[in-house]
C-alpha cells in the first residue's frame, strides 16, 4: 500500500475527453460569424464531431506517439534497389487519415468550404501539429494547378478526396492524394530565382526533365509536388509525381531527412533530381506567379496553425490553475495570475479571429476581399506567427515546474510554436511583400482601411491607432527599415478592429488598452488591473464533458 506521502492532491485533471471546438468560445463565435446560416448547423455539427475526436484520449495519445517516434528514411531495399521511402508510426497515418476526412483537404468545391477547413486546422492543430504540413499543402496546390485547367481538372478531385489512401502508386489508382512542396534551394532560401535546378523540354507537349535540388522538400511521402526550376524561359513551376503512369518509380532521390527542432513527426527532406520528369504547370517564366497562389494558401495556414497552437496553450494554463491551489487559493482566482491568464487569453482570441475573418474572405471571392487578403494575410503571418512563441513559453511558465515536464504536454507545444514564422516566408519577406502591396496596389489598402473604418467610433483607442498608422503610411520612402514596425501596427489595428466589433466588451476593452492604448507591458501578464480579467479568463477557459 503506497505510504501517505505518495498520495496525490493538488493536481489538475487531464485536459481530455473534451469538445475542443465547442470549447473555444472565440473559435465557435467566428465561425457563427462568418458561416452562410444554410450550412451553419451542418457545419457545427462536422466540427463539433471532429473537436470531441481531437478531444479525446485515444486521438492524444496519437499525437505524443507521432511526436515521440518521428520518422526515417529507407532510401534502398534490403536488395539494394534505391526506394526513397520514407517510415512513419502507425499513429501518423491514423492522425493523417482523420484528417484528410474532416475535410483539410477539401476546401475549395463546397459552401463556406474555406471557414469551416479553417476552423477544423485550428482545432486539429492542438492534436499534434505535424501531420498538418501535408494536409496544408495538398490543400494549397489546388490555386496553382488551376493555372492549367487540364491538370487541375484531373488532379483537384483527387486532392479533395476524404480518403487517405497510402502507399505509392500511380495517381489514377489511388482514392486520394497528397501534395507536398519544393522550392528553396541551397544557395538561395527565399530567393527562389536564384534557383539552379534546370528544366529540359522533352518530345511530348509541357513534359520537362529536371536536373538539381532542393534544400528543403516538405512532405517527401506524398504523391506529387509543385516544383520551382529553370526552363528555356525562366523560372517555372512544375508537377512532379513520384509514381508515373506506367507505375515506374520517378527519380525522386531522398538524400536525407531534417533533423528538427519541433515537428518532429513530419518529414522534411533534401531531395535530388536527375533526369526527373515533371510536368509544366502555367507558362514558362511564370513560375512565381503560379506558385504564389499555393504560398499565399499556406501562410493563411501559418495563421491557423499558430492559433490553434496559441489556443492549446492557453486551454492547458486556464485548465491548470483552475485547478491548482497555492497559498489557500485557486491560481486562476488570484489576481496576478489572473492578470497572466487573461493576457494569453487576449492574444489567442485576437489571432482566432484575425485568421477566421481572413478565410470567410477566402470564401467570398469578391474583387474587395481578395485586395483585403492580399495585405492582410502576409500582415497577419508575420504578426500572429511572431506572437506563438513567446505565449506559449508563458503558458507552460503558468504550469510552474510541471509545464517544463515532456509528460505535460507543453514543451511539445514550445517546440512546435515558433515553426509558422519560418516557414513560408520568414518575418522579413512577410514585412517586404506587405510593403510591395503598398507601392503596387492602393486597392488593398483601400480594403483594408475600409474593413478597420467600419469599427471607427467605437473605441477611442482604436481610432488614435488608425490615425497613427494612417501618419505611417503617408510616406513610404526609406520605409524599409521601418518595416516591421508598420506590419505590426497593421495587424493589430485590424485585430482590435474585430475584437471591437465582435468580441464580449471585456476582451476589446483589454485589448484595446493593452495593445494599441499603451497600456501594457513588454510581457504577458501587464494588463491594467481595472479592467475586468476574470471575465476574460472565465471566457477562455475550457469544459471538458
Amino acid at each position: 500500500m503506497a505510504g501517505s506521502t505518495h498520495t496525490v492532491t493538488n493536481q489538475a485533471p487531464p485536459l481530455t475527453q473534451y469538445d475542443v471546438f465547442t470549447a473555444d468560445r472565440a473559435l465557435t463565435e467566428a465561425v457563427e460569424r462568418h458561416l452562410d446560416p444554410a450550412v451553419l448547423d451542418e457545419g457545427r455539427s462536422e466540427l463539433s464531431a471532429l473537436g470531441r475526436t481531437s478531444g479525446s484520449a485515444q486521438v492524444q495519445e496519437w499525437g505524443v506517439l507521432a511526436d515521440a517516434n518521428p520518422p526515417r528514411l529507407r532510401s534502398h531495399d534490403r536488395y539494394g534497389h534505391r526506394i526513397d521511402e520514407v517510415d512513419f508510426h502507425p499513429a501518423w497515418h491514423r492522425l493523417l487519415g482523420k484528417g484528410v476526412s474532416a475535410g483539410l483537404t477539401g476546401a475549395w468545391g463546397r459552401p463556406g468550404g474555406h471557414v469551416r477547413r479553417a476552423a477544423a486546422f485550428v482545432v486539429w492543430t492542438q492534436v499534434e501539429a505535424g501531420t498538418c504540413c501535408p494536409l496544408s499543402m495538398t490543400h494549397a496546390a489546388v490555386p496553382a494547378l488551376r493555372a492549367d485547367p487540364a491538370l487541375a481538372a484531373e488532379w483537384e478531385p483527387r486532392l479533395a478526396s476524404p480518403v487517405y489512401d497510402r502507399g505509392l502508386r500511380p495517381a489514377r489508382e489511388k482514392a486520394g492524394v497528397l501534395f507536398g512542396m519544393a522550392m528553396t534551394e541551397k544557395q538561395g532560401g527565399s530567393d527562389v530565382r536564384a534557383n539552379t535546378t534546370s528544366a529540359r523540354p522533352l518530345a511530348e507537349d509541357g513534359a520537362y526533365e529536371l536536373t538539381g535540388h532542393k534544400w528543403f522538400c516538405s512532405a517527401p511521402m506524398s504523391d506529387a509536388f509543385l516544383v520551382l526550376a529553370q526552363a528555356p524561359g525562366g523560372l517555372t513551376c512544375f508537377l512532379v509525381p513520384r509514381v508515373l503512369a506506367d507505375g515506374s518509380r520517378n527519380v525522386f532521390l531522398l538524400q536525407r531527412l531534417k533533423d528538427k527542432l519541433g515537428n518532429r513527426s513530419n518529414a522534411s527532406a533534401e531531395v535530388e533530381f536527375a533526369g526527373t520528369w515533371a510536368r509544366r504547370v502555367g507558362d514558362e517564366g511564370r513560375g512565381v506567379h503560379t506558385i504564389i497562389k499555393m504560398v499565399a494558401a499556406t501562410r493563411l495556414d501559418c495563421v491557423l496553425g499558430s492559433a490553434g497552437l496559441m489556443r492549446q496553450a492557453v486551454a492547458q494554463a486556464v485548465h491548470h490553475c483552475a485547478h491548482r491551489e497555492a497559498f489557500g487559493e485557486k491560481l486562476v482566482d488570484q489576481p496576478l495570475m489572473r492578470n497572466v491568464l487573461a493576457d494569453l487569453a487576449l492574444e489567442s482570441e485576437a489571432a482566432t479571429a484575425l485568421a477566421l475573418r481572413l478565410a470567410a474572405a477566402c470564401d467570398d471571392g469578391g474583387e474587395q476581399e481578395r485586395a483585403l487578403l492580399r495585405i492582410a494575410v502576409p500582415a497577419a503571418k508575420y504578426w500572429v506567427t511572431k506572437r506563438c512563441a513567446p505565449l506559449v513559453v508563458e503558458a507552460a511558465e503558468c504550469l510552474g515546474g510541471n509545464g517544463y515536464v515532456e509528460e505535460s504536454g507543453m514543451p511539445r507545444l514550445v517546440r512546435e510554436s515558433p515553426l509558422n514564422s519560418v516557414w513560408e516566408g520568414a518575418g522579413n519577406v512577410q514585412a517586404l511583400d506587405v510593403l510591395r502591396v503598398l507601392r503596387r496596389d492602393p486597392g488593398a489598402l483601400d480594403a483594408y482601411l475600409r474593413e478597420v473604418g467600419q469599427a471607427r467610433g467605437a473605441d477611442h483607442r482604436l481610432d488614435g491607432a488608425i490615425r497613427e498608422l494612417l501618419t505611417g503610411l503617408a510616406d513610404l520612402e526609406g520605409v524599409e527599415g521601418r518595416a516591421r514596425r508598420l506590419v505590426e501596427r497593421l495587424a493589430l489595428v485590424l485585430q482590435g478592429s474585430l475584437l471591437v466589433r465582435y468580441a464580449p466588451p471585456q476582451v476589446a476593452d483589454a485589448f484595446c488598452a493593452a495593445r494599441l492604448g499603451g497600456d501594457g507591458g513588454a510581457s504577458f501578464g501587464t494588463l491594467p488591473h481595472t479592467l475586468d480579467l476574470a471575465a476574460v479568463v472565465a471566457r477562455a477557459r475550457p469544459e471538458p464533458a
